[in-house]
């Protein structure tokens, strides 16, 4: 496991700034607060893992199984990520936003989604430890 220190919580959280300064300036330039819909979506990708991965039996016979409610988990958790992406565009397409802020909202949700995703990698908690 990779140690995590000070300069990684520093860098993470400049990033997750940048990325909520995109989400938020895609909104404010054009005065059009649909972009933000955006950043909801990929606020609630981790959720369905986060639930589903509770429900993994500790009977599992190796760690190559995988059940039904987590595989269940990692689909929603991919039709939020999917659905995150494609908003923007959709709404840039049909001329409801910018299509210059559809292009900074999806790019500013895939970064905080990916800074959320690598917080969680360097700062996971393991369950054998306590």
């Amino acid at each position: 496991m990779a140690q995590a220190g000070l300069k990684t919580v520093i860098f993470l959280s400049f990033v997750l700034a940048l990325s909520f300064l995109l989400v938020i300036l895609s909104c404010a330039l054009w005065s059009n607060w649909l972009p933000l819909l955006t950043a909801l979506l990929f606020a609630l990708a981790p959720l369905p893992n986060f639930i589903c991965s509770r429900c993994a039996g500790a009977d599992d016979f190796s760690t190559d199984y995988s059940s039904g409610p987590v595989d269940f988990g990692h689909f929603m958790t991919s039709c939020f990520l999917v659905s995150g992406v494609a908003l923007p565009f959709t709404l840039a397409h049909a001329g409801v936003i910018h299509s210059l802020a559809g292009w900074m909202s999806a790019i500013g949700g895939a970064v905080g989604y990916g800074t959320m995703i690598t917080y969680s990698h360097f700062f996971a908690i393991q369950l054998e430890d306590y």
